[in-house]
């Protein structure tokens, strides 16, 4: 059995003893006792913590207690003799979760019962598979080397989709092992970060698990306020800085795929999506630039125009240095035989087109200069998909996702500005919101109509 302390140290006012009749764990040679004491799991975290379920999905706001919850779980695995492995996009990621296994397993760890390295964040008892991991894991390299009974994915929303499918799920069919998601709906600014293909990933997935009948797979879903350790003035401190939609999505942990009222909707993008462009009169490479490689990423989209019609052909935008985004869109430039390349002057202008000059001085820049703000700028070209002129050749993901969920007066992100540049140089004509002028020594002449 595991020894009980009568009166347990308590590390906060959260934290009891853990008994649930469990097995007694084999963590030595002479089978000691040793206590284990764990976070008292909230309400919320019971439901998932004691599911039974083969797949569990954990829909959570910021703070809501899904990673303690998830700790307490894996400690408990622990203890029944269970490999587990755990997994978040960073090493801050990661803390929370190795801080709580580390007190819950201290007398163990403290006695040499069991090995700690800090290092490489492993707990194990010695001589046996029984291990407690974390890791850092982007996508499916940086999740590869280990296999577990339980599988957990932190922050799942910031992760690629093959470090589950073509990693994960690997690393489980030896013991027919489990696994946990857990993630937090991402508003437009944590989304900057991700390395998903597809931003919805995490709600397409809770979706699926929500329909399930099978009993496999099962699904949580608590919001920030249902945290009763964090008080509530700090919540509302935490979302004051925060859009409607931010709010609903981080804190009330709302699968929100389109903004109420927005100005492209997913039911225009997707009426209007082709499989292939006709012959196109015009092509032009648009960027919304980033001035450091540690910034936002720099939107870079390619369109063509036919007639009256505009036609999205890919999205590049890539998070680097000026010289990485310059690559990119002249490499976008070329494999599209674009007229030029169209560029924001407001900021930056003209570093803009000496970057691009040091990569292809024969590349034509045009710099445009805002004169209009951006909902103004904006309104005509997401007018174009209304009377379905706007069109999208194939599936662009990250894109669609912040043309449905932009809201107006919200700072716009980097692939709607470079959408809205190549859609007003292309068909706004003579109505367009900017002032044209050639870049230093860069702008020639260009292949226009």
């Amino acid at each position: 059995m595991i020894d009980l302390p009568t009166k347990p140290t308590l590390f906060n006012s959260m934290i009891r003893t853990f008994i649930d009749g469990l097995s007694t764990p084999n963590i030595s040679s002479d089978n000691a006792e040793y206590r284990v004491i764990l976070p008292n799991p909230h309400d919320k975290q019971v439901g998932f913590v004691d599911s039974r379920a083969k797949r569990i999905v954990v829909r959570a706001g910021r703070r809501g207690g899904k990673t303690i919850g998830v700790a307490i779980k894996a400690v408990r695995a622990f203890v029944a003799g269970r490999r587990v492995l755990y997994a978040a996009p960073t090493q801050e990621q990661i803390d929370r979760f190795w801080v709580t296994i580390c007190r819950a397993l201290e007398y163990a760890i403290d006695s040499k019962r069991l090995y700690k390295n800090e290092t490489r964040h492993i707990i194990e008892a010695p001589g046996t598979e029984q291990r407690i991991r974390a890791k850092t894991a982007w996508n499916a390299d940086t999740l590869r080397g280990d296999y577990a009974d339980l599988l957990i994915l932190d922050e799942w929303q910031l992760m690629n989709e093959d470090a589950w499918g073509i990693v994960g799920a690997p690393m489980l069919a030896d013991n027919n092992g489990d696994a946990i998601f857990i993630y937090t709906p991402p508003s437009l600014h944590s989304r900057s970060t991700t390395k998903a293909s597809d931003p919805q990933h995490a709600a397409k997935l809770f979706k699926k698990a929500e329909a399930d009948t099978s009993g496999r797979w099962q699904t949580f879903h608590f919001t920030s306020r249902d945290n009763p350790h964090i008080s509530q003035e700090a919540i509302e401190e935490l979302a004051s800085d925060m859009t409607s939609i931010a709010y609903r999505m981080e804190i009330l942990a709302e699968d929100v795929n389109e903004a109420p009222g927005a100005l492209w909707t997913r039911a225009n993008i997707e009426a209007n999506r082709v499989v292939k462009a006709p012959d196109l009169a015009r092509i032009v490479v648009a960027i919304d630039p980033s001035a450091t490689s540690g910034g936002d990423e720099a939107g870079i989209v390619t369109a063509g125009k036919a007639g009256e019609a505009f036609y999205l052909l890919s999205d590049d935008s890539v998070q680097g240095s000026p010289l990485t985004w310059a690559k990119a869109a002249v490499t976008a430039y070329h494999k599209y035989g674009a007229d030029c390349i169209v560029a924001e002057s407001n900021n930056g202008g003209e570093m803009v087109a000496l970057t691009i000059a040091t990569v292809d001085k024969d590349v034509p820049v045009k710099l445009v200069h805002a004169s209009r703000g951006k909902t103004t700028r904006a309104e005509p070209v997401a007018a174009l998909y209304e009377h379905n002129r706007g069109h999208h050749v194939g599936v662009f993901p990250a894109l669609e996702d912040e043309l449905s969920l932009w809201m107006q007066g919200d700072a716009s992100p980097n692939r709607l500005d470079a959408l809205v540049w190549a859609g007003t140089e292309l068909l706004l004509g003579e109505n367009r919101e900017v002032r044209h002028e050639a870049a230093p020594s860069v702008l020639t002449d260009y292949r226009g109509g």
